[in-house]
């Protein structure tokens, strides 16, 4: 786990760089789920050098595809892109566009950007499996505020009407988005109630405990005949002492000072 934490760290250093280069961006979001992302990339998900170019593979959905300079960051951890491109991220022309976009960027299997969409997506990769007859599986990463998105309802619906086991989501649940707290915007709670009552199996975990993010993953391989959600607890910013739990951090780019704080709260360097 030690390694993963590394790993996750890493990221939240490149994460704060990017945004700071390309002077615009989503860190909160960003910083939010970066544990998320290390236990599918590094442990859950069958996806690697070998594989990337494969139709038949696991495949993930940032449905909240703001936080693009997340999967940037883990892609690069994972070698499917080089660091060195991180510093083009929202450049134009860069393969590193604000919202991934797939026929750019390896690694990107969707292209998101309108909320809500990429649950739907989502939803029609784990049918098509199921029609094919094999065995991988669909993650979808939704932000809690994208919930308040009609269609992210009706795909609820569709993935507990077709028995899409082979389906996970992961809520990164942060409390904030662009305007507020998501209770005062439109409030989402009581997440894991509303999913159960459309028929899915769901699971609760610190969002920031990589072991348990795991664990979750795991342990939803094992459920038959419902999709499940992980409703993964995290803290907007995490890692950045300014940016912790800070909703005007949703969208923009930390200052020259601003970034030496990030970096020296994470232990990086300029």
């Amino acid at each position: 786990m030690e390694n993963l934490q590394k790993i996750a760290n890493n990221m939240r250093i490149n994460i704060v760089k990017m945004v700071h280069a390309g002077k615009s961006g989503h860190p909160g979001g960003a910083l939010s789920c970066a544990d998320i992302l290390t236990a599918l990339y590094f442990n859950v998900m069958d996806i690697n050098k070998g594989n990337l170019n494969d139709k038949v593979r696991d495949k993930f959905i940032l449905s909240k595809g703001h936080a693009s300079a997340a999967i940037y960051a883990v892609l690069a951890e994972k070698g499917f892109i080089p660091f060195e491109e991180l510093t083009t991220f929202r450049a134009i022309n860069s393969k590193l566009q604000g919202h991934p976009n797939m026929l750019d960027c390896p690694g990107v299997d969707i292209s998101t950007g309108s909320l809500g969409q990429g649950l739907s997506v989502g939803v029609g990769m784990s049918l098509a499996n199921k029609l094919d007859g094999n065995d991988y599986r669909t993650y979808v990463l939704c932000g809690d505020g994208e919930l308040q998105e009609g269609q992210i309802w009706e795909a609820v619906m569709s993935a507990a009407h077709y028995n899409l086991d082979n389906l996970l989501v992961i809520v990164d649940h942060n409390g904030l988005q662009i305007d507020g707290k998501n209770s005062d915007v439109m409030n989402v709670s009581p997440i894991g109630e509303k999913f159960k009552a459309f028929g899915w199996n769901t699971i609760a975990v610190d969002g920031h405990d990589i072991e348990a993010i795991i664990a979750g993953c795991n342990y939803a391989k094992t459920i038959k005949g419902k999709p499940t959600v992980i409703i993964a607890e995290t803290i907007k910013g995490k890692g950045v002492s300014f940016m912790e739990n800070v909703a005007g951090w949703h969208g923009k780019a930390p200052s020259d000072e601003e970034l030496a704080i990030a970096l020296k709260d994470l232990g990086g360097n300029n």
